[in-house]
């Protein structure tokens, strides 16, 4: 009801109580006859209370109305977690057939419906607020006016009112009860769909790795076994050693067997002076200078007796070539190499992070650069800076003891090996 209409009806019950009252008023004896007024002050009075009893009844309705708008915003908020929750099950369930979809679009219809009802109660407490507030503001026409006529009204617009909050509450619950529903539903579903996506994902694994071991059960242990099994072109070609994943090696290929790289340097494309843990794994490319890792050459020896090829070039053209027996320890033993008999002490393998050389006062691998097997820094170290004519300090190049002393620097060098007694 607009103002208006609530000012026009006030004023016709004022009149109509008006109309009972009599025209006339008697005099009293040694009274005026508007001594009536006090009568009047009384009933006036008596509206000021009912008025304020009114008041406080309507303050006591806004307070529960917020109450119920409190909980309203809170079930907002609960339902956009459901919508949530609602996305991420339907990220989740995408393209998993009819029946979910189905039940996906049945959720967002309840979800849109749940939002409408909360908007409608919304709306009709902003507008019972509104109302109650222009009844408040209507002035006092008359202090005769009796707030008899008046408190019924608003009693029955506020009974109304709650009764209509109280339907849309309880049909709020019955949307949200049918959510929880579909939720632990989609939850089932959801369940049901990342188990078969489990099983199926073990049951890939499981043909994989049958795969893998059929896979690597036929590669070669190293070069020289590709050799034997026919292949007689030097390249790159992936082996598994015994008791070894996989990797691959650059093999050179001879009239007698096949040879495994382990070291070469050509250009100074590659910057050896690197830590334990890359000359652990490996370095540089097999097309141009690498290390293989002492990782991987270790479970190449460890397959047999091995033969090391050192391969050597001058600046000025002469060449040497050196050959050893050859075992390597594993990293528990610091990658100690044996270059003569097996059962000898061997020479761990020392770069600037692990000091395992005999020298006691020196990091060799600090001072000559790069990682080798040291003893005192003073024999070898193929491994050193390459040699340019930007060099500054001898020391630090590579160098070889046998090649006529150390300050003669070095161009190429190549490191193999081979199962013995395979040959060059």
């Amino acid at each position: 009801m607009k103002m208006h209409q609530l000012t026009i009806l006030l004023v016709t019950i004022l009149v109509h109580e008006a109309a009972g009252f009599p025209t006339e008023v008697r005099a009293v004896p040694g009274r005026d006859k508007y001594a009536s007024w006090d009568d009047v002050n009384v009933v006036a009075h008596g509206l000021l209370q009912l008025g304020q009893a009114l008041k406080e009844n309507v303050d006591k309705t806004k307070v529960q109305m917020r109450d119920v708008n409190t909980k309203l915003k809170d079930f907002n908020v609960r339902v956009d977690e459901l919508e949530k929750k609602q996305h991420e099950q339907d990220e989740a369930l995408k393209g998993r057939g009819t029946t979910v979809e189905e039940m996906e679009k049945r959720t967002a219809q309840l979800a849109d419906e749940v939002r409408e009802k909360v908007e409608e109660v919304n709306s009709r407490m902003d507008r019972l607020e509104e109302k109650v507030e222009e009844v408040l503001r209507v002035p006092q026409l008359d202090s005769n006016y009796s707030d008899d006529s008046r408190a019924p009204f608003i009693q029955r617009l506020l009974t109304a009112q709650n009764r209509r909050i109280d339907q849309l509450v309880e049909k709020i619950k019955q949307q949200q009860e049918k959510l929880e529903k579909q939720s632990l539903h989609l939850q089932a579903l959801q369940n049901k769909v990342k188990q078969k996506r489990v099983k199926s994902n073990r049951q890939r694994e499981e043909v994989r790795g049958e795969v893998e071991q059929s896979y690597t059960a036929g590669l070669p242990t190293d070069c020289h076994d590709l050799f034997l099994q026919g292949q007689h072109v030097s390249g790159v070609y992936t082996v598994k050693p015994k008791n070894s994943q996989p990797f691959n090696v650059l093999c050179e290929m001879t009239a007698e067997g096949g040879w495994t790289i382990i070291q070469r340097r050509q250009d100074g494309s590659q910057n050896f002076n690197q830590l334990w843990e890359s000359y652990k794994k490996g370095f540089g490319s097999m097309t141009g200078e690498f290390w293989l890792g002492l990782e991987n050459v270790h479970s190449l020896s460890e397959q047999g007796p091995y033969v090391l090829q050192v391969e050597l070039s001058q600046q000025t053209g002469e060449q040497q070539t050196v050959q050893y027996q050859f075992k390597l320890d594993g990293e528990d033993k610091k990658f100690s190499v044996h270059l003569q008999e097996p059962g000898t002490s061997g020479l761990p393998f020392s770069t600037a992070d692990q000091d395992n050389d005999l020298a006691a006062d020196v990091n060799c691998a600090e001072t000559l650069s790069g990682g080798w097997w040291f003893s005192d820094c003073g024999e070898t170290n193929l491994n050193g800076r390459y040699p340019s004519s930007a060099s500054l300090d001898r020391g630090q190049t590579m160098f070889w003891t046998s090649t006529k002393g150390r300050d003669i620097s070095l161009k190429t060098t190549v490191l193999k090996i081979a199962p013995a007694p395979v040959k060059s």
